[in-house]
């Protein structure tokens, strides 16, 4: 039994932890959930990862991603994580992507080469594409809905996309996807009421200078965006395993 995965063994078996160490699974955003769930799996002992994300780590993510540390700040995100992944397993292979996701640069994944996708992006383009790649290939994906803007790590839940309610990016992915006809997504979300955030006086000033009329930034916190990330992990492996 190797050691570093013992306990785990104790619940889910031998054959099952070879499982996960045969298992690739790629991450697309590694931010307040995506970080998370990259944290967990690479506990778990998934053995290999593709990690997509082309953003630095910044002193406002301080309050609440995994890989922010006064150290880190304007690292890559994907070098910052792969990095304490390396040092969680260092048997892991960490591959990583500096890019952001769009379609247009879609070609450089290969989706059939992964044993599980994982939607953790901002944007509802880029989440619409990576659903539908994976689900062209018979690729299981999960996808992450907006964490933003909440306070109660307790109101998250793992449901089918056409099952949820109160989430406002749900209901822009439920419209997405029925025009696309895709019939099915398991998705984790929560049924809290988004709060309002504060508007701040700089962001207010940008907003009028640049003449933009976009929402101000969403609040966040420590523990919810940690709480979807773990709750997609949970369900990555117990989809693994299950086959």
């Amino acid at each position: 039994m190797d050691e570093q995965f013992s306990r785990t063994e104790l619940l889910i078996g031998e054959n099952n932890v070879e499982k996960l160490k045969g298992s690739r699974v790629a991450i697309f955003g590694v931010g307040g959930v995506g970080g998370y769930v990259c944290e967990a799996l690479v506990r778990s002992g998934i053995g290999e990862f593709d990690l997509i994300d082309s953003d630095t780590v910044d002193a406002s993510n301080l309050n609440r991603q995994i890989i922010a540390l006064h150290s880190t700040v304007d690292k890559y995100k994907v070098d910052v994580m792969k990095d304490r992944m390396l040092d969680i397993n260092p048997d892991v292979k960490v591959n990583v992507y500096k890019c952001f996701y769009l379609p247009e640069n879609a070609g450089d994944f290969d989706f059939s080469s992964y044993d599980y996708v994982v939607d953790a992006v901002d944007t509802v383009t880029a989440k619409v594409d990576i659903i539908l790649r994976a689900k062209e290939v018979g690729v299981p994906v999960i996808s992450a809905m907006g964490a933003g803007n909440k306070l109660d790590p307790s109101a998250f839940k793992v449901a089918d996309i056409y099952k949820t309610k109160v989430c406002p990016l749900c209901k822009v992915m439920r419209k997405e996807l029925k025009k696309r006809n895709v019939k099915n997504l398991k998705v984790v979300y929560s049924e809290e009421e988004p709060l309002k955030p504060e508007v701040r006086e700089t962001d207010m000033e940008g907003l009028k200078a640049s003449g933009s009329s976009r929402r101000s930034t969403p609040g966040s916190t420590a523990f919810t965006p940690a709480a979807c990330g773990l709750v997609i992990a949970s369900e990555v492996v117990k989809d693994i395993i299950s086959k």
